[in-house]
């Protein structure tokens, strides 16, 4: 088992930054990959960002790339979304994911069904 606890969620104004964070416990020496997804009302969850846990490479949305840079710590076991230039669009509670078992195989980080761990959500509120 995996547990994501995230925070950093809040109210900004279009332009503004916020920094959120995924604390990872449990059964962290499994987790391969983690990623941000987020999700309007009357949206389907869409992707944002995943980072490669051992090797930190990453992948964004055409939509946040430039704008926002995920990272991570092992040693914390927290993964990090960096939030700069929000738009009222960024508007949505986002959630961390993880997956795990992953190692030596190829996996689609910007598909849901290939995370098994998901955190609660945070809500991020940008204000035009």
């Amino acid at each position: 088992q995996v547990q994501l606890v995230e925070s950093g969620g809040g109210l900004v104004q279009a332009g503004g930054s916020l920094r959120l964070s995924c604390a990872a416990s449990g059964r962290t020496f499994s987790i391969d990959i983690m990623g941000w997804f987020r999700q309007a009302p009357g949206k389907e969850r869409e992707f944002v960002a995943a980072i490669n846990w051992s090797g930190s490479s990453t992948s964004y949305a055409d939509s946040v790339k430039g704008r926002f840079t995920t990272s991570r710590d092992k040693a914390k076991n927290t993964m990090y979304l960096q939030m700069n230039n929000l738009k009222p669009e960024d508007t949505a509670v986002y959630y961390c994911a993880a997956g795990i078992n992953y190692s030596g195989r190829t996996v689609s980080t910007t598909l849901a069904r290939s995370y098994n761990y998901w955190g609660q959500g945070t809500q991020v509120t940008v204000s035009s």
